[in-house]
């Protein structure tokens, strides 16, 4: 086969497979024809099949950038203008071996720091961005403070970067403070092992909230970092795994915590008194039984979550006791398994409101951010609510006018059932469909409802 017809056939792959999607719009997407990746290896050739890693986004001159990482480095998108992104600049990692399944960004004062945690070679490298969208220039490229984390977070009121795991000053740690008062001279001020391994941090004025894989979830005031003080801690839980991750809410009264375990739910915490942190909810997309959260931010409310094998997903935690789903989009359509594929990374935190999220094998996703409500309007005349979504063994269909015919096609196109109400409120049995992902269709539109059966 001749490579232009297989980038041809890639091509109408992905408008099949992505383009089905009605609760969040697609503005675009990147994965490569290879022509930026040239790893020493055949790239998604490690343990886990990833070409991609982690996103992240900012704002400079008055430009949206999108960051995503690979196997080889790190590639930086203008999606100022979504539906013309372009490539701004790509910069290979120290290592750019296809063995480089972790690689992590943060931003902090006109610069962007980029590590990774595989290879005895990486480095932390420090990348100008106040030139962008024109040019990005490495100023900063060693290990002989970092040679591998395995995430990065900068709290920005103290311009302090904290370092999760990995290899620092030459031995494994923890987490390991770094000063950033010269952005572009980093100094190391301090490990921390307290409370064991520290797979992920959110810090917000010298407040960190640790999520320390299996010993749970811990506060800390590191205002004096000579001498930390522990606020409070959360060492059982439902749901109780591997603590990944998590983010808190603007009003600082609620953190969510997500364990990366399959099947397992994440946990809504009310944090608003650290020493009696309570968990208040549990959320999970349940579309399988390997269903499994892995990062995830909280922007007004709402909480975006990258969620492997089912793509992006966001609820809204205005009552924490009562999250209420309100949108999803499956960057990874090919079959859920007892691994980890799919999104990796979310960030929603743009002033434009769209939506970054990187998918292990499809790449870079630019999403449209949800409408107040989870419900999809097909045309002016006729409203079209389908609830609950997901929804189990029955769906409640109305509309302003009545319909006539219910189609639903699996996603592979093929007919599963069709109906004909005639009624403008109509309860859809589908306890007999095999749990997944279909799209539903009235009076033959070519609108289609994207629904989840689990």
């Amino acid at each position: 086969m001749k490579r232009q017809d297989f980038l041809w056939i890639c091509l109408l792959i992905n408008c099949l497979l992505f383009g089905q999607q009605n609760n969040l719009e697609l503005l675009f997407q990147w994965t490569d024809d290879g022509t930026v990746l040239n790893v020493e290896s055949d790239p998604g050739d490690n343990w886990v099949g990833n070409i991609y890693n982690e996103i992240w986004g900012f704002v400079q001159n008055d430009h949206e950038f999108a960051v995503i990482g690979s196997t080889q480095g790190t590639h930086i998108f203008d999606v100022t203008d979504p539906a013309n992104s372009y490539l701004v600049a790509s910069i290979n990692g120290a290592s750019t071996s296809s063995d480089v399944v972790h690689r992590d960004f943060h931003t902090y004062n006109g610069f962007l720091y980029a590590v990774a945690d595989e290879m005895n070679s990486s480095t932390l490298q420090i990348i100008d961005i106040n030139n962008l969208p024109n040019s990005a220039a490495v100023v900063y490229d060693s290990n002989d403070m970092i040679t591998r984390s395995h995430n990065i977070f900068i709290d920005e009121q103290n311009g302090i970067m904290y370092s999760c795991g990995g290899k620092i000053n030459g031995n494994a740690n923890y987490l390991s403070l770094i000063s950033l008062e010269d952005p572009q001279n980093p100094v190391f001020l301090t490990d921390y092992n307290a409370h064991g391994y520290v797979h992920d941090i959110y810090v917000i004025n010298n407040v960190g909230y640790l999520n320390a894989a299996n010993n749970g979830l811990h506060i800390v005031d590191f205002s004096d970092y000579s001498n930390p003080q522990t606020l409070g801690s959360l060492t059982e839980y439902p749901y109780q795994g591997y603590n990944h991750s998590g983010w808190l809410t603007e009003d600082g009264n609620t953190y969510v915590l997500a364990d990366e375990n399959h099947g397992y739910k994440m946990k809504v915490c009310d944090v608003s008194n650290p020493s009696e942190i309570n968990v208040v909810s549990t959320i999970l997309s349940d579309v399988s039984e390997n269903s499994i959260p892995h990062n995830l931010i909280i922007k007004d409310n709402l909480l975006y979550v990258s969620h492997y094998y089912d793509g992006l997903w966001i609820w809204d935690i205005t009552n924490p006791a009562n999250p209420s789903y309100v949108a999803s989009y499956d960057t990874y359509p090919l079959e859920n398994g007892n691994s980890y594929k799919g999104a990796w990374g979310v960030y929603p935190l743009l002033p434009s409101g769209n939506i970054l999220v990187s998918d292990m094998q499809y790449g870079l996703f630019v999403l449209a951010p949800p409408a107040e409500s989870n419900t999809y309007i097909s045309d002016n005349s006729n409203k079209e609510i389908l609830f609950p979504n997901p929804c189990k063994d029955f769906i409640q269909i109305q509309t302003q006018n009545e319909f006539h015919k219910i189609d639903i096609y699996d996603i592979w196109g093929k007919l599963i059932i069709s109906e004909c109400p005639n009624s403008n409120n109509y309860t859809l049995d589908i306890s007999n469909i095999s749990n997944g992902i279909y799209f539903l269709s009235i009076n033959n539109k070519k609108e289609q409802h994207r629904i989840i059966k689990h």
